[in-house]
């Protein structure tokens, strides 16, 4: 796991049983970043802020220290810590897909 460069504040807005929101979850693990899971589906409220913070309604969104990364894969995700030196490239040895979909209901 790599250390963080400095230290960020993170708000995901996650679907419990999603590909794309696992995915979220895998990149933020896999850097040992600390952050808020905030469930969209069973916490309206927490829906509502994505929806007025993010200015639509697809999840995941992700805010890192207020900036809104909206319906994002854990790649893009990934790509935007690394881009603002967040983070340094690293290899996971976790096995989740980090750009999966959910499944079909």
């Amino acid at each position: 796991m790599s250390e963080t460069q400095v230290k960020v504040q993170i708000r995901a807005f996650l679907k419990p049983t999603c590909g794309w929101s696992n995915g979220v979850r895998a990149v933020l693990r896999k850097y040992g970043l600390p952050f808020d899971d905030v469930d969209i589906i069973t916490n309206p409220v927490a829906y509502m802020e994505m929806v007025q913070k993010s200015h639509q309604r697809l999840s995941p969104c992700v805010e890192i220290d207020g900036v809104m990364l909206a319906d994002v894969s854990g790649e893009e995700v990934e790509s935007y810590l690394i881009q603002k030196g967040l983070v340094r490239p690293s290899e996971s040895e976790d096995s989740t897909p980090i750009n999966q979909g959910c499944p079909s209901h």
